[in-house]
């Protein structure tokens, strides 16, 4: 199976935000994906926000936006756990998480973190199906 190619990068004044291979040809994606970036924004002040639209590899209709891989690296992450991090994000989404998006999964960095690693970690293949279909003839 095909992975998604990273984000393509754009660096304004003081925050590095991406764009999703999906919606590269749109300023912020669809509305679930303008929704997730503003809200982070606002709630987190990033100095690097990165989020793919993952939906495409998954058994979902074509452009959709359900599955989701953000990585975010604020200055208000320091000094908390990585559950800390990731609650602070749910927290900042939690009507997106409760409606349209079904997975978030979640890269909670501090910038001296993201200095050593900078980079989206990529998604195994979805399997696709349900749990009672699969493994049956």
């Amino acid at each position: 199976m095909l992975r998604a190619p990273l984000a393509r990068c754009v660096v304004p004044m003081a925050t590095r935000a991406c764009v999703s291979p999906a919606s590269a040809g749109s300023a912020a994606g669809g509305p679930v994906e303008a929704a997730i970036r503003a809200k982070l924004e606002q709630a987190l002040s990033p100095e690097v926000l990165e989020l793919r639209n993952e939906s495409g590899g998954h058994a979902v209709p074509a452009g959709s936006e359900t599955h989701f891989r953000v990585a975010v690296v604020s200055s208000r992450f320091e000094g908390l756990s990585p559950l800390q991090r990731h609650r602070l994000v749910h927290a900042a989404l939690s009507e997106e998480l409760a409606g349209p998006v079904h997975a978030l999964a979640i890269q909670a960095k501090t910038p001296a973190q993201w200095r050593e690693n900078p980079q989206l970690d990529t998604s195994p293949p979805c399997l696709g199906g349900s749990k009672k279909t699969r493994g049956t003839s």
